[in-house]
Parts: C-alpha cells; sequence; structure tokens
C-alpha cells in the first residue's frame, strides 16, 4: 500500500498544480459526488477567526463567509490560489488568502479561535507544522482536520469506489478512532486530542479535534 501511495504522489502533485483546473471535476468522481459534502463536514466545529490550511478551489472559504465567519487562508498551490481568488471574487465575497506552507505560518501568536484542513497532505502531522498552529491559536483554540472519509453505500459502484479508496491508501482499514502514535505526537505538540467519525449520505467522515492545552 505504501508503494502504491508513493506511486500516486506525483499524479496527486499534478492534480494541485499544473492540472488544479480538473481538481473539483476529479474529485466529484472519486467521491461519487460526495467531495464538498465532507468538506462541509468542518463547518460545524469552526467559530471565530478561522485560518484553513490548504484551501484548495476555494468552497469552504466561502461557506465559510455565507456564515459570517472571519476567514482567513493559506496554501501554496499558485494555481488553487488563483482558482480560490476567482471563485469568492465571483460571488462577492470577501476573502483573505495567502500562498505559504503551514511550517512556517505568516501570522501572529493567537490570533485565530480555529484552525482547520480538510484533506490535507501528510504534512499536517509535521511536527513543527504542529508547532505553528498551536502559536497561531488563541488558548483553548482548535485545530480541525478531516484527513479522511469513507464510502459505506452498498451499490456496486460504491463497493468499488471504497475498494480503490483502501488499496490507495487513502481510506485504509474501517472506520475508527486515531491511532496511538497520531494522539502522541499531538500531545507532545501540546494538543489533546479527540476523534469522531461523522455520518454523511453514503459515507462516514474522520473528524479530528485538537484542542490547544494551555500551559504546555
Amino acid at each position: 500500500m505504501r508503494l502504491i501511495f508513493f506511486l500516486l504522489r506525483p499524479i496527486y502533485y499534478l492534480l494541485y498544480h499544473q492540472f488544479a483546473w480538473t481538481y473539483d471535476f476529479v474529485a466529484a468522481v472519486i467521491s461519487l459526488g460526495r467531495w464538498q459534502d465532507w468538506v462541509q463536514t468542518a463547518l460545524p466545529y469552526l467559530n471565530g477567526h478561522v485560518l484553513e490550511l490548504g484551501f484548495g478551489p476555494g468552497h469552504l472559504q466561502l461557506s465559510l463567509n455565507e456564515i459570517k465567519l472571519l476567514a482567513f487562508g493559506l496554501d501554496e498551490s499558485r494555481q488553487m490560489a488563483r482558482q480560490a481568488s476567482r471563485r469568492l471574487r465571483k460571488k462577492g465575497a470577501i476573502f483573505r488568502l495567502s500562498r505559504g506552507y503551514a511550517q512556517h505560518l505568516p501570522f501572529a501568536d493567537g490570533v485565530f479561535d480555529s484552525v482547520c484542513a480538510t484533506f490535507p497532505a501528510e504534512y499536517i502531522f509535521d511536527p513543527q507544522a504542529l508547532k505553528e498552529i498551536r502559536r497561531v491559536l488563541v488558548p483553548a483554540g482548535r485545530l480541525i482536520i478531516l484527513p479522511m472519509a469513507w464510502i459505506t453505500g452498498t451499490r456496486l459502484l460504491e463497493r468499488l469506489m471504497a475498494w480503490l479508496f483502501r488499496v490507495s491508501g487513502e481510506a485504509p482499514g474501517k472506520p475508527g478512532p486515531v491511532s496511538a502514535a497520531i494522539k502522541d505526537r499531538f500531545a507532545h505538540a501540546g494538543f489533546e486530542v479527540r476523534s469522531e467519525i461523522v455520518e454523511r449520505k453514503g459515507s462516514q467522515v474522520l473528524v479530528i479535534v485538537a484542542e490547544k492545552r494551555p500551559g504546555s
């Protein structure tokens, strides 16, 4: 499985950069039209000033604007930044998008109530990224991560896509809590972590809630 993931990494890179214009279509196909519904799972967990890491085409940024949260976004992809800017501008939304990396956040200490990342790459578990995220959060602020989703429907196409998700490493195993190793990594970075499985139509989404631990 690790070999398959290694072989797919160049494809993921192209999809997020040179072929970013195909991202929504590809995401819709592989999720059987559920991708945007999965991304929206993050909304009930977010409040106040929100920083989205890896905002991609900007769909969650638009939703955050619609519910009147003060949203900021950071993404390293120039192509995605263009797409998101166009989408938000077309809707007349106010947007605050920056280019950069989670390991070096261009924000002051303690300015965000929530930080979120939906289906991010492995950078989100980088100790330096977690350190930076903790730095920009207010006391008791929360990091919300949607790392994976499982297609649980029983139709033939749903079973096929669920199998592809498993063998590609996108959703390995069965829905369940985060591993002890991941919990330890968050604890070392100064977070108290819990996870929830959220039921969606014909699918389940894993939500990681990491709360900034005071005084650590």
